[in-house]
């Protein structure tokens, strides 16, 4: 692979939403920009590929969300979901800017869609791509195209030269290319099974990527080794709980399981041992891949009945289906007594009410070593159906420090003069712990637009 150029006002590495949105507000301000992409064309956009929505603030509707998101209710959610674990200042700027991230999505060819029903709960807070992460990816792409920035696929980057934290150049293979500015981009360390055992240990072999292969964190080791500024701890990262026959890479978003909030989860023992109805699945699904792995040899099964049917968005997997619980429990390779003893105690401890899923309805288990805050029925009508999960890693939160202005900080304390970085390589920085639904495009975007600009205004001396 050989660049056009040997130098560029702007080099970005990675072809995600992140790095796609950092190269357009570069051109659009005038200056020269080479994408490097890592994977091939067809596996373009990085994780952006398998992504659905992202969640913006909004004060009265917006496109095609209702309602009103203020920052004071999306500040608590985020508090809720990483425990405080969180840059304030940048955090709450994330929020503020992602105000603008539809309408500039959509002046540049992006199409929105009204969201999903059932378990998702997302019509006012999130906003769906009409066609998914891949047509956001599309749009973007030809958008690109239509400002000459020049994109390159395979092109992985083998080492960098980074001099008292300015960026000098990098390498891909043997052909070195330069720029003023540079702008990481490319996504964190997930597909990289070896780094997640040295945070997981040995139990890292039975996690399942969700997303591409190509984001083994190659840039973000040689930015760290270089002397960049580390945030954020190796084991956290946004884990869900998908179905267990999901492939190893690439499994994307139809093989996450979204029924838990709806029946019962179960180990390989045959016993629940978390809160299925803790709070409404967008704010908790998040968890659920940390507590799989947690389990005996990371696998657990969550149970539903025929009044689950239709509440949720099934997975690409079919469910394993019988008539009996103990039917059922045989196989899925479980103790059918033992299930049969579990769901016999879970029915019985369901208390009086109303069950309504688009509220935190209260109804609830009592007497249960693990109750069940809300939605909770009693597993009692046939046919029985069970999915088996695994834990399936998203992208991973170490990343590398950055400012207000994106500008990535060294470990000494000082902001690198030339280098920024937009997206998973840096949601740490927001991201503590835990994980918010739309959180992940709605960082990228806006970080991205960040990056962009400073760069530009940095390479063309304004």
């Amino acid at each position: 692979m050989k660049t056009l150029h040997d130098h560029y006002d702007v080099l970005v590495a990675g072809g995600g939403q992140a790095g796609l949105i950092a190269a357009i507000v570069a051109a659009e301000k005038g200056a020269r920009v080479c994408l490097l992409e890592g994977a091939p064309r067809p596996y373009r956009g990085g994780n952006t590929r398998h992504t659905r929505n992202l969640r913006p603030l909004h004060v009265g509707p917006l496109s095609v969300l209702s309602g009103t998101y203020d920052e004071a209710e999306y500040w608590e959610d985020l508090m809720r979901v990483t425990k405080g674990k969180t840059n304030e200042k940048l955090a709450r700027m994330t929020l503020r800017k992602s105000a603008e991230a539809v309408g500039w999505l959509e002046e540049r060819g992006v199409q929105f869609q009204p969201p999903l029903g059932g378990t998702l709960h997302l019509g006012r807070t999130n906003a769906f791509f009409m066609g998914g992460g891949k047509q956001l990816l599309n749009a973007l792409y030809r958008h690109a195209e239509k400002l000459g920035i020049e994109v390159h696929y395979d092109a992985m980057i083998t080492a960098i030269d980074i001099q008292n934290g300015e960026f000098k150049s990098l390498r891909i293979g043997e052909h070195t290319v330069s720029a003023t500015a540079f702008i990481a981009a490319a996504g964190g360390f997930e597909a990289n099974v070896e780094w997640l055992k040295e945070a997981w240990g040995d139990i890292a072999e039975n996690f399942l990527i969700r997303g591409t292969p190509y984001n083994r964190g190659d840039l973000l080791r040689m930015l760290l080794d270089n002397g960049a500024s580390q945030i954020g701890e190796p084991n956290q990262c946004h884990a869900v709980a998908i179905d267990g026959r999901a492939p190893k890479f690439d499994g994307g978003i139809c093989t996450r399981v979204d029924c838990v909030s709806l029946g019962i989860v179960v180990n390989e023992n045959a016993t629940r041992f978390y809160d299925e109805g803790e709070d409404f699945w967008p704010k908790r699904y998040a968890i659920w891949g940390r507590l799989v792995a947690d389990q005996p040899g990371q696998v657990a099964h969550v149970i539903i009945d025929q009044k689950a049917k239709g509440g949720f968005m099934p997975p690409v997997f079919p469910a394993v289906i019988a008539n009996t619980i103990q039917e059922l429990a045989e196989k899925i390779g479980l103790d059918p007594d033992v299930l049969a003893q579990t769901v016999s105690s879970f029915n019985n401890a369901v208390q009086p009410g109303d069950f309504d899923h688009t509220t935190l309805d209260g109804l609830h288990t009592s007497g249960l070593t693990v109750n069940k805050t809300n939605w909770s029925r009693r597993i009692d009508q046939p046919p029985y159906s069970a999915y088996s999960l695994r834990p399936g890693i998203t992208f991973t939160y170490l990343g590398v420090e950055v400012s207000e202005k994106a500008c990535m900080k060294m470990a000494d304390g000082t902001l690198s003069r030339n280098i920024y970085a937009a997206g998973e390589i840096m949601a740490g920085n927001v991201l503590g712990q835990g994980y918010l639904a739309g959180i992940g495009m709605t960082i990228g975007n806006v970080f991205g637009r960040i990056a962009g600009s400073e760069a530009a205004d940095y390479a063309l001396n304004r």
